[in-house]
This record gives C-alpha cells, sequence and structure tokens, in this order.
C-alpha cells in the first residue's frame, strides 16, 4: 500500500495558506519555513461582521418592524373611530322609525315622526359628529377641564367651579316643564345610544380618555349657562376700573367710563389695589381654554315692501370665538305632520339655536345689556358677612379639582346674598372685605330651554314674542320674521332693577343701598314690531336711546357696523337673499373711512414722513376704507390704529395691559377738534405721526421695506384648531385649518384680532355661522359654517367648508339633498 499523503498547510507565492500533503501519508499541521524577511502566522479565519453590529442591525430591523405595526395600530383604531355613512341603529324609546340622510358636506336632513324621535336622532348625530365637543362644553362648564388638560385649564376650571354652574343647572332642570324635560331626555338618550354602542370608539379622542360618561339632560342646559357668562362681561369691566381708579385723576377716568356718583358708593381708593391685581391675574382670559373673546353679532329683517320674493327676509351671523370644529351644526328636520326646522343647531343642545321654521325664521345677536354687578362685602367675623338685617354667615361649599399629573386642588367657596365670592380666588384673601358677583345668569329657575323650545314653534311673531318673554338668559337681540308679512325685534333676558348706581363700579354690599330689587319687567323692554321703514337691523348697538326711561346699562360697543349695515339697506328699494349674503361678507371700514377721508384728518396735519412712513401715509389717506384681505391699508391702519391706543394710555397714566381701547376712546383721542389732547400730552396729531412711524417700522420687519407690497390676509389669517391637539407637536399643526380673510373688529364681516402675542393681527373670532331665511319658501334657507360638520380630524368633513366659507358661499337646505352622500335607519 502507497504510504498516506501527509496534507500540510502552507503559504502560497502570494502569501496564502494553503493545505498540503506530507509523503508519510500523516496530516500535519505546520507551516514551511517563512522566506527571509518573513514572520511566520498563525492562520486567521474568514472576515465575517462583527457579533455586536448583527446583533444591532437585527434590533434595529425590529424596532422599525415595531414601530410601524404600533403605526398600523394607531391608524386602525383612529380609522375605527370614523363614523360610517349607512347603516342601521337601534335606539330603545323612538315612537317610530327615523330617516337620516347625509349630502355631500355631511349635512343630515332627518325625517321624524315627532319632536321627541327628532331630538332623540339629533343626539345621535351630534354623539356621532361631535362626541368630544360635547364632552370639552360639559367638562369647561362644569370645571373639569383639568383633569384631561392639567394645569393648563387650572384658572378656568377655579371660576367655573366658584359660580357653581353646574349644581345650577341641575336645579334648573326640575323647574322646567315636563314636555322640556321629556325633550331633554330623548336627546340624552340619543347621545348615550351612539356612546353605548361605539364606548372609546366614539370619538378618536377617547382611544386615550377611556369611554366618555353618558350624557345627562342637565349637561344640555350647561350650554346656555355658557353663553350667559361669556356674552355678559360687564363684571370685568368693573374691576378693571376699580384698579384703574388708584391710577387715573378724575378728570382721564371720566373720559373712559361715566361718572356714577350715586349715594353710598364705596371709596375705591380703599380697595386693596394688590388684590385687585391678584384677582385679575386669578380669573382666565381668552383665549385661554374654556373662555370666548368679547362677542358680537349682525342680524337684520325686511318687511315683504322691501324684499324682491315678497315676502320677509332674515339674516344673522352670530360672531363668536373660532375653533375646530366650529361651535354650530347644520341640520334639517321633517315631521311627520308637516312641521319642519332648518338651520343651525349647537352640540349638546336638542333644539334649533338659529334657524326657521316653516311659519318663522329667527336670530340672535348681543345685547350687551348690563346684567352683572360686583359687591364689596364688609366682613364681621372668619365666616360672617354684613348685611343691612345684621351679619349672616357665608354660604360654604368644597370642590375638589382633579389635575392630570398633579395632586388635587381643593377650592373652598363661599357664597353671599348677592353670589359667589370672587376674591376667594386670591391666594391672599383680605381680612376685612371681599368682592362678590351678582350675575343674572345665577339666579334660580332659568327658562330659556323652555323659551327656545316654544320659539322653535312658534307659526307667528306675536308667539315668537310669547317665547321671547320665558328665554331668560342670556340678555339677546331676538330678530324675527314670520311668513305673514310681520317682522320684529324682542329683547330677551333678565335685566335686574337697581336700587342706586348705574353699575360702572362695584357696590356696597353691606347696606342694601344698591341691591337689585327684581327685573325689568318683559313687556317694558325696548321691542319693535312692524317699523314702517320695513326694516330692523341691530349690530350689538345701543337699543334704546341714552335718555330712556328704562335703564339697560352704560357701556355699548360702537355702532360702527351698525351704520355700515344701515348704508347698504338704504341703496337699493328692494333686497334679496343673495344680496343679504353679499352685505355679511362686506368688509367696509366706517370708523376707519371717518378717520381718514375728512380734510381736517389728524394724520394729515404733520408734515409728511419721509421714506416708508410717508408712503404708508399716503396709502392711508387715499383710501377708501375696504378692508380686503389683498390690500395694504387695512394692515397698517390697524397697527397704526393699535399704537395710537397704546401711546395715548401710555401718556395717560395707565399701565399697558392694563386697558384696552375702544373705538370711541380712540375716535376721542383722534378728534380733529383736540379734546383728546390731555391723552397726547397735548398734540394728538403729533401722536398719531408718531404712532404712524412706530407702526410702519414694526410691520417693515414683518412683511417688508416697500408698503404697496404689503397684504393684510398674509397677517389677518382665520385658525381654527382642535382645543387639545393644537397643544402637540405635529398634531396641532397637522389638524389645524387656516384662511386668509378681510374684514376686522368695525366691519360687518367680523375680523375681530387677537391684539397680542405672536400674531397680533390673527382673526380669532367673527361669523362661524352665516344664515339667510327668505319666508317665500321652506326650501329657501341658506347657511354655512366655518369649519365642517365633522369634529374627527381625519374625516373628509372636518374643514370642508372652510373654503366656501372664506370665499362667500352658502348651501341650501332643502329638504332633501342634492346629492344623497349616506343613509341611516334609527329604529325603536
Amino acid at each position: 500500500m502507497a504510504p498516506a499523503t501527509r496534507r500540510i498547510a502552507r503559504m502560497d507565492a502570494a502569501g496564502r495558506f494553503a493545505l498540503g500533503r506530507a509523503d508519510d501519508g500523516r496530516c500535519h499541521a505546520g507551516l514551511r519555513a517563512a522566506p527571509r524577511g518573513l514572520t511566520a502566522l498563525s492562520p486567521k479565519p474568514p472576515r465575517r461582521p462583527r457579533a455586536a453590529w448583527r446583533w444591532l442591525r437585527r434590533l434595529l430591523l425590529a424596532l422599525a418592524l415595531l414601530f410601524l405595526a404600533l403605526g398600523g395600530t394607531i391608524a386602525g383604531l383612529v380609522w375605527w373611530t370614523l363614523p360610517g355613512r349607512e347603516g342601521m341603529a337601534t335606539l330603545p324609546g323612538l315612537s317610530g322609525r327615523v330617516t337620516v340622510t347625509l349630502d355631500a358636506h355631511g349635512i343630515p336632513r332627518i325625517a321624524a315622526r315627532d319632536e321627541a324621535d327628532a331630538a332623540m336622532a339629533l343626539g345621535w348625530l351630534h354623539a356621532r359628529d361631535r362626541l368630544f365637543q360635547m364632552e370639552m362644553m360639559r367638562r369647561g362648564a362644569s370645571g373639569r377641564l383639568s383633569e384631561i388638560a392639567g394645569p393648563a385649564t387650572l384658572r378656568a376650571d377655579r371660576f367655573v367651579r366658584t359660580l357653581g354652574l353646574a349644581r345650577r343647572a341641575e336645579e334648573d332642570l326640575a323647574t322646567l316643564p315636563a314636555e322640556v324635560r321629556a325633550l331633554l331626555e330623548a336627546y340624552a338618550a340619543g347621545v348615550n345610544g351612539w356612546i353605548a354602542a361605539r364606548g372609546r370608539f366614539a370619538a378618536p379622542e377617547f382611544l386615550l380618555l377611556g369611554t366618555p360618561a353618558p350624557w345627562r339632560p342637565a349637561d344640555s342646559l350647561l350650554w346656555a349657562k355658557v353663553m350667559g357668562l361669556w356674552l355678559s362681561g360687564n363684571w370685568r369691566s368693573e374691576l378693571d376700573r376699580a384698579r384703574l381708579a388708584a391710577i387715573l385723576p378724575a378728570e382721564r377716568q371720566r373720559e373712559l367710563w361715566p361718572e356714577d356718583a350715586s349715594p353710598g358708593r364705596p371709596d375705591l381708593a380703599a380697595l386693596d389695589a394688590g388684590h385687585l391685581g391678584r384677582l385679575a391675574a386669578a380669573l382666565p382670559r381668552f383665549p385661554e381654554p374654556g373662555t370666548l373673546p368679547a362677542s358680537a353679532s349682525n342680524a337684520w329683517a325686511v318687511a315683504p315692501a322691501r324684499s324682491a320674493s315678497g315676502a320677509p327676509l332674515l339674516a344673522a351671523d352670530p360672531h363668536l370665538g373660532f375653533q375646530a370644529p366650529i361651535l354650530w351644526y347644520l341640520a334639517r328636520i321633517d315631521l311627520a305632520d308637516g312641521r319642519m326646522l332648518a338651520g343651525a343647531t349647537s352640540p349638546g343642545v336638542p333644539l334649533m339655536v338659529i334657524g326657521r321654521n316653516a311659519d318663522l325664521a329667527w336670530g340672535f345677536t348681543t345685547t350687551h345689556s348690563d346684567t352683572q354687578d360686583v359687591f364689596v362685602e364688609r366682613l364681621a367675623g372668619p365666616d360672617l358677612y354684613e348685611t343691612p338685617e345684621g351679619p349672616r354667615p357665608f354660604t360654604v361649599r368644597e370642590e375638589v379639582i382633579r389635575v392630570r399629573g398633579s395632586d388635587p386642588v381643593r377650592l373652598r367657596v363661599r357664597e353671599t346674598r348677592h353670589g359667589p365670592v370672587l376674591s376667594d380666588l386670591d391666594e391672599t384673601i383680605p381680612a376685612d372685605r371681599v368682592l362678590a358677583v351678582a350675575m343674572a345668569n345665577l339666579a334660580p329657575a332659568d327658562s330659556s330651554a323652555a323659551g327656545l323650545l316654544a320659539l322653535n314653534r312658534a307659526a307667528s311673531l306675536a308667539e315668537a314674542r310669547a317665547a321671547a318673554s320665558r328665554i331668560s338668559s342670556p340678555p339677546q337681540n331676538l330678530m324675527v320674521a314670520d311668513r305673514h308679512g310681520r317682522i320684529g325685534m324682542f329683547l330677551t333676558g333678565r335685566t335686574p332693577v337697581r336700587r342706586a348706581g348705574d353699575g360702572v363700579l362695584p357696590a356696597p354690599g353691606w347696606d342694601g343701598s344698591h341691591d337689585w330689587s327684581g327685573w325689568i319687567p318683559f313687556d317694558a323692554l325696548p321691542h319693535v314690531e312692524d317699523p314702517a321703514t320695513g326694516v330692523i337691523a341691530t349690530a350689538n348697538n345701543r337699543p334704546v336711546p341714552p335718555d330712556s326711561a328704562v335703564f339697560l346699562g352704560r357701556d355699548w360697543p360702537d355702532d360702527w357696523r351698525f351704520r355700515r349695515l344701515g348704508e347698504l339697506l338704504a341703496e337699493q328699494p328692494e333686497h334679496d337673499a343673495p344680496g343679504f349674503a353679499a352685505m355679511q361678507r362686506d368688509t367696509v371700514s366706517v370708523f376707519a373711512r371717518d378717520l381718514l377721508r375728512g380734510h381736517d384728518a389728524l394724520l394729515r396735519r404733520p408734515p409728511r414722513p419721509e421714506g416708508i412712513a410717508g408712503d404708508a401715509r399716503d396709502l392711508l389717506l387715499a383710501w377708501d376704507g375696504d378692508v380686503a384681505a389683498d390690500r395694504p391699508e387695512p394692515l397698517i391702519f390697524n397697527a397704526w390704529i393699535e399704537a395710537v391706543g397704546r401711546l395715548a394710555l401710555a401718556r395717560g397714566g395707565v399701565a399697558e395691559g392694563a386697558w384696552r381701547p375702544r373705538a370711541e376712546f380712540l375716535r376721542h383721542v383722534l378728534a380733529p377738534d383736540g379734546r383728546g389732547a390731555p391723552w397726547c400730552g397735548g398734540d394728538c396729531a403729533a401722536l398719531a405721526d408718531q404712532a404712524l412711524r412706530d407702526a410702519v417700522g414694526r410691520l417693515a420687519t414683518m412683511q417688508g421695506g416697500r408698503p404697496a407690497d404689503w397684504r393684510w390676509g398674509r397677517a389677518h389669517v382665520a385658525r381654527f384648531e382642535h382645543p387639545l391637539l393644537r397643544f402637540l407637536p405635529g398634531l396641532g399643526p397637522l389638524t389645524s385649518l387656516s384662511a386668509a380673510t378681510g374684514g376686522d373688529e368695525w366691519t360687518l364681516a367680523r375680523g375681530g384680532i387677537r391684539g397680542f402675542g405672536a400674531e397680533p393681527y390673527a382673526h380669532v373670532h367673527g361669523a362661524g355661522l352665516r344664515l339667510v331665511a327668505d319666508l317665500a319658501d321652506p326650501d329657501r334657507t341658506t347657511a354655512i359654517i366655518a369649519t365642517g360638520q365633522s369634529g374627527h380630524p381625519a374625516s373628509r368633513h372636518w374643514g370642508d367648508l372652510l373654503a366656501r366659507w372664506r370665499d362667500g358661499g352658502m348651501i341650501t337646505l332643502r329638504r332633501a339633498p342634492g346629492e344623497l352622500h349616506g343613509r341611516f335607519r334609527l329604529d325603536p
């Protein structure tokens, strides 16, 4: 047998290892001698990735897959919360089948047997589209926002708990007529039907918050409580004035507000200025969650003689703070007996708030009657306060506010015979006197729900008047028109009768001298029916002359919008619905026009400035007052007028931020006759010139150095943001809606601005709803809302109406939708 060949490892000429054989047949692991100059090396394995990098890649891949799976799961859950466009549901309590059809914009048409069935269906639809909005309203009015939002909403919760809105709503429910309670219960059953079927999938926000609590009938009353609170703000003015009284001389005070020399007026200098300042800081202010800005609205009607259709026309556009979704939800309801309703509902409320039935159309504007007073209460011990009958104990309760991410906050709430003690919101409470607030909307037995139901049913002007007498809060101008050819305006709400004083400043509470002795009788309020002119209009202007026997208050908004409305109504003898809709979008400012166009305008007196300030002045003085989004003049004007007010208040000794000047004050400062000189250092023309230079300097940093290229619409952007998602990085911009808009504080197309912060000219409140009704035909009802019908950010109806709203489009609320995009059947 041949000897076995030995295998040996050897290095070849290229320096690589090779396995060889030895002649003796045995395997040798060895190397031949390395050539001179080379060192023998141990053999190396083939090159492979390090194990650590291999495991890292695997980990990263696993994490990526995990994130993809998590994102897919979240997307799937959010998708599952999107409501469908068709289906069937069972709602126990219905008396018969209800059919709901949706048009291309998600606006429902409800066909029901009776009012209760319609209310239940509306509750189901509100929950389907806007349940989280309803939850935020309920929490805001109950002082429970901090449970989900954390400390950011604590000021609002403390304030609302002090007022006790939720407790008062429960008490009011028990005093309502049985038919009203039954309607509220039917609505709540519809809401709860959606909640029971969907659980935490009822809306995307509840994926984190959990299944919402059942809706209760009293929850629907909270909406009117909130409106009554934020649409009547005189008590804030009283506190602000009390603070300024310690700063300004008497003659300057009289130029800011009327003088009240009634007997017994407390010495405001004796009030603790530190306490007033701390109290102002403790109170919530717009744009904090749960608050509203200064409010305004337009409404007008013409009789058949002034209408192209031969029937009355009515227009209404309420101005409130912007949010996404907007406060309003459009709907059309038809009952088996031929009755119908069309217009704007508000999620949480089972009734048509602004709209029409077959016989009557209506809209609301804020009256701005003074229905709130601050009382100075003198203490008679740790838990007693003085009254005309002697010391009396406070009514005391304790509120516990749960705060997400923090410990609960305990709040001791005291009430006097006048109302809740605001001073308890200050951490350092004065030892000798406290401030309590009386509010008409906090008075017991609020019958507003009964009044609104009666208005929904009213078939004539007389029945509308009877309904208005039952709407106890808030104070509103109710504009109405009926198909019989009549028009009218009725003041609603309880307005107090004061024993003394005018409600301008805090009043003494210990002696009863300024107490409320009752309410102004409804029939004594200044109502208007069928005027000879055939026209009724309101734009929050004073509803009574200054010498009226009926005292409604001292403070009234300026009348610039009302004056413009009068101009447009007088331009032609007859009007139609499209013309009314165009008037709602009018952006001409009478205020700007009057300040700038006269030959004696104060801004014309100083020499023309050099550079861009002069260019800006030339634009202003040639401007026609149209506050259009594509014009530079509105931006220059609003920046200039803001600077005028800031400089005048500073020279008058008012600290910045202590008082926001109104238009009447600005007109006083810029009056050609020089009466505003004490606020200008003696020369208001020079102040106007300096204000323009300051304003132009700031605007140049925003929009460049050429005034002709500036645009109001770049700064005046209407933003509609989700109340919670706007605070989350990424989600805020993703869910935000925005549109460049025209108009400002003084135009019919209200463009209320923020006035502070990083975006001072942002459009933050205005007409989120516009509605026009022609009484010639129930199908001639047009409306538009600013965002969309849905409150789901992933829905196609989240913001699909925004462009139409911006451009002035309207939707006709016919009985049958033009295009059928959804259908539901609700069975008992």
